[in-house]
């Protein structure tokens, strides 16, 4: 994963701005992008400083509480559940989730999930019969 450019050539950037200079100026001397200096000095105008922001980071997890018990009691009542259904479910109680969402929950409660309306996992697709090569093909002489 990238990582930010040092406060260094940040408070640099914004020290040759604040001279007169324009941004592709600033960003050829100090050898960065255009992008990065705009960014920065609106980062500044913002903040007030043009210190990086967080990371990455932990993202709490969206169907928890009354909501993971609702999705709990469908998928008990009704096992072929499908995971837009349970996304549906969950968007009348309230919480829009997208329906990978309500995947991963799953996956994180251990509970699976039936692929299809009959609650049978799909198969394999029949086999077709291959089709036959031209045995001589015809140009003209």
């Amino acid at each position: 994963m990238a990582r930010p450019l040092s406060m260094d050539i940040r408070e640099r950037a914004m020290a040759r701005l604040a001279t007169g200079q324009t941004v592709r100026e600033v960003a050829s001397a100090l050898g960065i992008g255009v992008s990065s200096v705009v960014k920065w000095s609106a980062r500044q105008r913002q903040h007030g400083s043009v210190a990086p922001g967080q990371m990455g980071g932990h993202r709490p997890q969206a169907i928890t509480g009354k909501h993971r018990d609702l999705v709990l009691t469908v998928i008990a009542r009704k096992s072929h559940a499908s995971l837009r259904e349970l996304a549906r479910v969950l968007e009348e109680a309230g919480l829009k989730v997208h329906y990978t969402s309500v995947g991963r929950f799953l996956k994180r409660e251990r509970q699976s999930y039936k692929k299809n309306a009959d609650g049978l996992r799909a198969g394999k697709t029949k086999s077709r019969t291959p089709q036959r090569a031209m045995a001589k093909v015809s140009r003209p002489d």
